[in-house]
């Protein structure tokens, strides 16, 4: 059975992303068996529609948007927005940026993931080439909420997190090739402050974007979030969460339950702790650091990390 992965970034990740997708086929003997790298979610930052993660304030031109798509698509790989801003209103959705993005990749092999109800019901009349799938962003928690979820249009529903590895519920859920898993998140276990984060994010999304149109000494500073819960974006940390999933658990429980499809978070972590994470569900055990000396040092030869070398001195 092939075990589809759906990677994080098509911007700051985007190179990591490719690499991988070129070991998965150079190096067979390195990788976990069926291993499927099927989407890059994510937004060409800066874009009021979305949601999860904010981008920094970055902004991405036409061609970049253009050539990436082509890219990545090139490779049998969707993109996936993250369209999952909460706050989504009527007048946001003429959003020319968004729209841009949404045209440049409406060739019928991306998808786009949804919150707002405002927003859905636009991409799906504006843009139907799209496959629409339903985000964690949701928090859908109980098995009959999310069965209801799975009766709808949808490619995929991506669970809430607070699912994980309680199995006697999940043998519950009807469609379970359809239910996305999301196997590292970052946030504590039933994390109270979840909502208000996603909330938060659009917010800051909204500021970057009005000071585009202001003078320097006019911009608002974007504000920075802060939680009491912690904000804990390593492996070490995620594997004591009791939400976490290893890669044992979805090869040996998961897949024979019938789920497919595993998200791996992380558009705003640390290149290291990302190649680390892609190590860690991706490699047989046997071969992660052989995999993941390999990753580092192409990712130093096409000079996406910069390894600075003492400066020349002079005796005496």
């Amino acid at each position: 059975m092939s075990v589809k992965f759906h990677l994080p970034g098509f911007r700051n990740n985007f190179p990591l992303n490719m690499l991988m997708l070129k070991m998965l086929d150079a190096f067979p003997k390195f990788f976990r068996e069926g291993i499927e790298i099927t989407s890059f979610f994510g937004e060409f930052p800066t874009c009021l529609w979305n949601g999860g993660r904010y981008s920094g304030g970055d902004q991405c031109d036409a061609g970049y948007v253009r050539q990436v798509i082509k890219t990545v698509n090139a490779a049998g790989v969707a993109i996936r927005y993250t369209f999952t801003n909460p706050t989504i209103t009527e007048q946001d959705l003429s959003d020319p940026y968004c729209n841009f993005c949404m045209q440049a990749g409406d060739n019928g092999k991306n998808e786009v993931l949804v919150v707002s109800p405002i927003l859905e019901e636009y991409i799906r009349k504006t843009y139907p080439g799209y496959t629409v799938n339903s985000s964690t962003c949701k928090e859908i928690r109980s098995i009959a909420a999310l069965n209801d979820e799975l009766s709808k249009d949808y490619g995929l529903v991506v669970l809430d997190y607070n699912l994980n590895n309680r199995f006697e519920e999940l043998e519950h859920i009807t469609d379970k090739a359809r239910c996305e898993v999301l196997v590292n998140s970052c946030c504590i276990p039933n994390c109270p402050r979840r909502a208000e984060h996603y909330r938060f994010i659009a917010g800051q999304e909204r500021t970057a974007l009005a000071n585009r149109a202001l003078p320097e000494n006019r911009q608002k500073q974007v504000p920075v979030w802060r939680c009491e819960y912690g904000e804990q974006n390593t492996l070490s940390k995620h594997k004591n969460y009791p939400t976490h999933i290893s890669p044992d658990a979805i090869w040996n429980k998961y897949l024979p339950m019938g789920f497919e499809n595993f998200k791996i978070e992380g558009r705003t972590a640390s290149l290291f702790s990302l190649v680390d994470t892609y190590c860690y569900y991706f490699t047989k055990p046997e071969y992660h650091d052989e995999a993941r000396l390999l990753l580092l040092t192409n990712l130093e030869a096409n000079k996406i990390i910069t390894v600075n070398k003492p400066r020349k001195g002079v005796w005496p």
